[in-house]
């Protein structure tokens, strides 16, 4: 069994995909990660992303939405409620969207390393 690149496996959790085959689902709910992959039944449930995801996707927002408003205010000089109508909605937008991608990619680093119970999963998968 060959092993997957490092890239290949951010993508994987990235896309919300098994990072063993990338076809199963990873999640049955919106952050809920399934027990185990319904493709390959990889089990997922040892992941242990608790907040990482959330303080991940804080600092990637940050990164994008300080230098979006400071650019604003640096090129137009709006008056305030212009950044209120643009800023809010932006960042609770991307907060949203970025959290599942961002927490797939989490379980998928922590599956690919073998933390939390997936290293002993992977070492009885390599014993059959």
């Amino acid at each position: 069994m060959e092993k997957n690149s490092l890239l290949q496996d951010l993508t994987r959790g990235f896309t919300c995909r098994c990072p063993e085959c990338g076809q199963g689902q990873m999640f049955h709910k919106w952050l809920k990660v399934a027990d185990r992959c319904d493709v390959c039944g990889e089990e997922l449930h040892h992941h242990r992303a608790d907040d990482f995801p959330a303080y991940l996707v804080i600092a990637i927002v940050g990164h994008i939405m300080v230098p979006f408003s400071l650019g604003l205010e640096k090129n137009f000089a709006p008056p305030y409620w212009v950044h209120l109508v643009t800023a809010i909605p932006l960042t609770l937008f991307l907060s949203v969207f970025l959290l599942q991608p961002v927490k797939g990619a989490v379980v998928a680093i922590q599956w690919r390393i073998g933390m939390h119970g997936f290293g002993a999963s992977k070492k009885n998968k390599a014993l059959n």
